[in-house]
């Protein structure tokens, strides 16, 4: 984006997603004739902060934002849920900067066992190019592509090394997302995980901002996140301590209940994703806990 005049003495523009100025002058540095690179200065100048140029310029960079953030959590709810996206959809967006962002690197699967890698490309005739485990650079151009939770992906370890030798940086974290493998010993009559249960906040308001700040909902005295597993939606759940009750509060066991949350699941009818997501759910409230100075909990 080019600069803009705001006023007689300033230039404005979006720089890094940041609305910045720089001096209009025509001068270098040195005096010289010309039109020198100037630097912007580091805060915008109180005379032009309630400028029209400026106001809109700001406003944009607020809805880049958003757009920017809507695009990486679309593609992590196809991610997630193991979605099949059209690679037409994929093509047509790819020219965006922000679904470009979000969707470069990620891991899509296409419809035979070799059309799996790392996604670099989407071009007009609905085709995709991949970087696959080999190395090579492939064209893929099935009717949809899945990107699949990392849980699903069974060279997951191998993927990951390819990634870090790579220096792939995922904008939509997949491949080092914490994943957990449910056991194959699980007790058949056990409705309650409760290895990270008991992690203390100060308050329960506390513990209601990590879990929203971490993408989760509240509802009643629980942490909750519905989740897309094998076609079936499955509500992992997290108690918290009455906020009534307790000056502070406390997390309770991890359960899972089907979509309308009327019936408890069995941990044995609980899906790989649907696991994952909740043990990493889980994990990431008890990691929010109240530690004292000296180590404590």
């Amino acid at each position: 984006m080019g600069w803009l005049a705001a006023g007689d003495t300033y230039e404005v523009a979006l720089v890094e997603g940041r609305v910045v100025a720089r001096s209009a002058s025509a001068k270098s540095p040195a005096g010289q004739d010309g039109d020198p690179a100037r630097e912007p200065e580091r805060t915008l100048p109180a005379e032009i902060r309630e400028r029209p140029e400026v106001v809109e310029l700001q406003r944009f960079a607020e809805w880049l934002d958003r757009h920017a953030a809507e695009c990486a959590a679309q593609v992590d709810t196809w991610m997630v849920s193991s979605l099949p996206v059209a690679t037409g959809l994929l093509a047509r967006v790819w020219p965006d900067e922000a679904w470009q962002a979000a969707l470069r690197d990620i891991v899509v699967v296409g419809d035979g066992p070799g059309e799996v890698g790392l996604l670099r490309d989407a071009d007009d005739s609905c085709a995709l190019r991949v970087v696959n485990l080999d190395g090579e650079t492939i064209r893929l151009a099935p009717r949809t592509v899945t990107m699949p939770h990392p849980v699903l992906l069974p060279d997951l370890e191998e993927l990951r090394s390819f990634a870090a030798e790579l220096g792939v940086v995922q904008g939509v974290e997949q491949l080092h997302r914490a994943t957990w493998l449910k056991p194959a010993d699980i007790d058949g009559a056990a409705e309650t995980i409760t290895e990270f249960a008991g992690a203390e906040y100060r308050s329960w308001f506390h513990l209601s901002s990590r879990a929203t700040s971490l993408g989760y909902k509240i509802s009643g005295s629980s942490v909750v996140d519905r989740i897309r597993d094998a076609g079936r939606i499955v509500t992992a759940v997290v108690g918290m301590s009455d906020p009534y009750a307790e000056e502070k509060a406390w997390t309770g066991g991890l359960s899972w209940s089907d979509e309308d949350g009327h019936r408890r699941l069995p941990l044995t009818e609980v899906g790989p994703v649907a696991w994952s997501e909740g043990m990493r759910m889980a994990a990431a409230l008890h990691a929010g806990r109240t530690v004292s100075t000296d180590g404590t909990e």
